[in-house]
């Protein structure tokens, strides 16, 4: 891990540069905000084709009430953003499962930590935590998990192109044509960012300033990258993780306009997360986190007050027990 950033007192429109290195090779770019001596860590991790800056507004609005009680720590998955590209095999999302957990092995190898999934970045977290089981409850402390699902989405709205004969042949052109897919980067953009594009919008009249940020996103994501990770969607289910997931404080949040992942799979996932609140958002589309960030935080904040709070619970039960048996 190489710091590029200093490790004094926060500017929040900057934070601290980290790179770390996936155990691949890829370079992973990492921000952190906030105290690194604070008691609890947020881990957020993005959506397909969007990258860290996804989270700015969401950032702004829990750093007005954290201050440094919560350290907050932001990464580009690879292929997105400032990381490093990888080879086609490599755009999995058990492969980010592993980079997730060699970002919090690298900048938060101690304390409570509370994962914050966007979209891939909640399929992400379910993922990292089936390959960690044995830290979920300890350093897993909390999980949240917006506009996502764990499977089936392929089965409705535009998910449906995940299983398309249009997609395969682009994802073989990509994966071994690499100067034809770069000559069809529109061709690529048309058909993998449409995913994105009318899941976030749709026919919805939204601000035009976040359809801009949310198409400036996905403009600059390769064709590669964008291919490259929906075979892994389409297959993509980690519905047996959330029994293991059942006894951590969690919130599930959604949209009720999302097209991508519907509000169901978002029912789904908390109907089996008995420790779970759910959350639907009237209006909002897949990009909650940019439409209505103060009610995406507000859920967020609530979540990390019940992890300290279940943290303190415990230490005192911790110290109960001691005198007990002393």
């Amino acid at each position: 891990m190489s710091n590029e950033g200093t490790r004094s007192k926060t500017v929040l429109t900057g934070g601290r540069r980290v790179t770390v290195v996936a155990d691949d090779g890829v370079p992973l770019a990492v921000r952190e905000y906030g105290s690194p001596d604070a008691p609890v860590t947020a881990v957020f991790a993005h959506g397909h084709c969007l990258h860290s800056e996804s989270w700015s507004f969401l950032r702004e609005q829990l750093a007005g009430s954290w201050g440094d009680e919560v350290r907050m720590v932001f990464y580009d998955h690879r292929g997105h953003g400032e990381s490093g590209h990888a080879p086609a095999a490599a755009y999995t999302i058990e492969q980010l499962g592993r980079d997730l957990g060699a970002v919090l092995a690298a900048v938060a190898p101690h304390g409570p930590v509370v994962l914050v999934g966007h979209s891939m970045g909640g399929m992400t977290a379910l993922t990292y935590a089936r390959q960690n089981p044995l830290l979920v409850g300890d350093r897993l402390a909390g999980l949240a998990l917006i506009s996502t699902a764990a499977g089936g989405l392929a089965d409705t709205g535009p998910g449906r192109l995940l299983r398309g004969p249009a997609l395969s042949v682009l994802q073989a052109a990509v994966r071994w044509t690499p100067r034809i897919a770069q000559g069809s980067r529109r061709l690529g953009h048309n058909l993998c960012g449409a995913l994105v594009r009318i899941a976030a919008v749709g026919n919805r009249s939204v601000d035009p300033r976040i359809v801009a940020v949310a198409a400036a996103m996905v403009n600059d994501t390769s064709v590669a990258t964008m291919c490259g990770f929906l075979a892994s969607f389409a297959g993509f289910d980690e519905t047996g993780t959330l029994t293991t997931l059942a006894g951590i404080p969690s919130v599930v949040v959604c949209g009720s306009a999302d097209l991508l992942t519907p509000f169901s799979h978002s029912t789904a996932m908390a109907s089996r997360l008995p420790a779970a609140d759910l959350v639907r958002i009237e209006g909002a589309g897949h990009s909650v986190i940019l439409e209505r960030p103060a009610e995406v935080a507000g859920a967020i904040a609530a979540l990390v007050a019940r992890v300290g709070a279940a943290a303190v619970g415990s230490s005192a039960a911790d110290r109960g027990m001691a005198t007990a048996t002393g």
